[in-house]
Parts: structure tokens; C-alpha cells; sequence
């Protein structure tokens, strides 16, 4: 078989709350997953042995990058000892939020079961996935909005997209998820709103009423101690979004627009700082 070549797209977290701490250290939280247009583009072609690299020479090759830990994992699922050459062009900033390493290794999961001829059940995939990070599943579904809890890897798809355009914006700081959960304000004792009908509120009946329930619980304590982060959400609303928030862990930003021509104006000015990707209404990754 020839090479094969698909881009691995991004996601933002259109709110995330975190809801408690299980025995095990985890935390259980609520999110929603929304799909954006940033990607990294991978290709995988036939070889004797498993290799891998990438379009940035400090980018880690070895069997802590997920892709590796997922052809690893596919192959042993499998009880194969097929190799394959993964090239990865990184284009998603690492340490934003954005989910590019997960979805990186949801895309190395499906283009090696294809390129070794496996054809293993869907299932089986989502189960590898799990066991290679919490939100790698969600780059395995329909490729639109999802519904998520647990530790972000119970999945639910709506069968929405989201009805407006998307800015995201990185404001250069890597900001690592362990830091996050350690530092994170908690807020357990709250009651948690229903995510999932606002979700349906907003992008069924346009309701914008519900958009504060969409909060983010790690943007408090990463705005306090990555100032440019603040910084970077202020200009998102000055340049007219209706709303904007971090994405998962940070620090990457996202705002919200109503029409795709603000949006892209948008996108051209923050671009002058930032790394900045637009993401039109209705996006889906499939």
C-alpha cells in the first residue's frame, strides 16, 4: 500500500467544569468539544520497521510521543509486528489546549489499522484510545460537537454543530495540564449546570442567555499567572466577539463571532501578535 496523508484537526472546549476528584487522582469533569480548523497534517507509509519523525527537531520521536504509544498499542492489540515511517507536520501549538498531540494519535490509530489492513472493530479502537489520554476518543467520533464527562472520556454527540464562527488564539505560552489541575481554584462544592441542554439551548434555539453556564474552571488561576493569556482574551472581545474563553488547559483562547466576515477581520488583525487560526460556522473534522 502507498503512503497516506490526512490532516488531524484541533478542538476547543466550549466550557469545562470540573467537578470532583476521584480515589484514583483523576478529575471527573463536564465539557463540550468542538472541532476547529487548525491541523497537523500526518502521513504514514509502509516499512520494515516503526519510525517517526517530524516537521520540528525538538518534537520528541520515541515512545513518549503519543503517536508512537499509539502504533505501539494498535500493534499489540492486534498481535502484529507491522512497521510503518509516521511523518508528523506539526502545525497546532503543543501546550495550548487544543488537544493537537490527542488527536494526532486518534488519526495514527486510524491510518495504520488501514494501512496494515486490521480493520478492528470501532470499539476496540475507542478502547485503545482511552488508554492513551482522556479526550483521544473524541478525535475518533463524527467530528463534530460532543458532549463529554468522566474524566473526558464518556462521550455523547449531540448531532449539533456549532452555529458560528471561531477565532482561536495562541498567545504563546505552553501551559502544561498537570500544572493546570494543580493549580486549578476549586469550586466543588457548587451545583453543576446542565451543559448538555445549554448546549442544546445555544445551538438550537440561539439562546445566548445560557453562555455563562460555558465557563472554563482553569481560566481564573491561568489568567492570574499568565497575564498575556488576559491579555490575549481582551483583545478577542475587542474585536467584537460575542463571547470568549480558554480552551482546555490554555493558552489558547477562543471568541465567538456571529458572522464570518467580522470573524475573518478578526483573524487578520490578531494575527499581527498572535498564531491565530478561523474556523467558519458548521465546521465538522470528517
Amino acid at each position: 500500500m502507498e503512503s497516506i496523508t490526512r490532516r488531524a484537526f484541533a478542538k476547543i472546549n466550549v466550557g469545562l467544569l470540573i467537578t470532583g476528584k476521584r480515589p484514583d487522582g483523576y478529575h471527573t469533569l463536564e465539557t463540550v468539544f468542538a472541532p476547529i480548523a487548525w491541523y497537523d497534517e500526518l502521513t504514514v507509509s509502509p516499512a520494515g520497521e516503526l519510525s517517526m519523525t517530524t516537521s520540528i527537531p525538538d518534537l520528541p520521536t520515541d515512545d513518549t510521543n503519543l503517536c508512537m504509544r499509539a502504533a505501539r498499542a494498535l500493534g499489540d492489540a492486534a498481535g502484529t509486528g507491522s512497521g510503518a515511517a509516521i511523518h508528523l507536520d506539526k502545525q497546532v501549538p503543543f501546550g495550548a489546549g487544543l488537544g493537537g498531540g490527542s488527536s494526532d494519535a486518534a488519526l495514527t490509530l486510524r491510518l495504520l489499522d488501514r494501512l496494515w489492513g486490521l480493520d478492528t472493530p470501532r470499539d476496540e479502537l475507542h478502547r485503545i484510545a482511552v488508554t492513551l489520554g482522556a479526550d483521544v476518543s473524541y478525535f475518533l467520533g463524527s467530528g463534530g460537537l460532543a458532549y463529554a464527562s468522566g474524566i473526558g472520556d464518556e462521550l455523547e454527540e449531540p448531532g449539533l454543530s456549532l452555529p458560528f464562527a471561531v477565532v482561536t488564539v495562541f498567545p504563546g505560552e505552553h501551559i502544561s495540564t498537570v500544572w493546570a489541575y494543580r493549580n486549578f481554584y476549586s469550586r466543588f462544592e457548587r451545583t453543576v449546570p446542565d451543559l448538555r441542554q445549554a448546549l442544546h439551548a445555544l445551538c438550537t434555539d440561539g439562546d445566548r442567555s445560557v453562555l455563562p453556564l460555558f465557563e472554563n474552571d482553569f481560566e481564573p488561576a491561568v489568567v492570574d499567572n499568565f497575564p498575556v493569556v488576559g491579555v490575549a482574551l481582551d483583545e478577542l472581545r475587542e474585536q467584537g466577539c460575542f463571547y470568549a474563553s480558554l480552551s482546555g488547559s490554555g493558552s489558547a483562547v477562543f471568541g465567538l463571532f456571529d458572522d464570518e466576515a467580522s470573524a475573518e477581520n478578526a483573524a487578520a488583525e490578531l494575527g499581527r501578535r498572535y498564531r491565530v487560526s478561523y474556523t467558519p460556522p458548521s465546521f465538522t473534522m470528517s
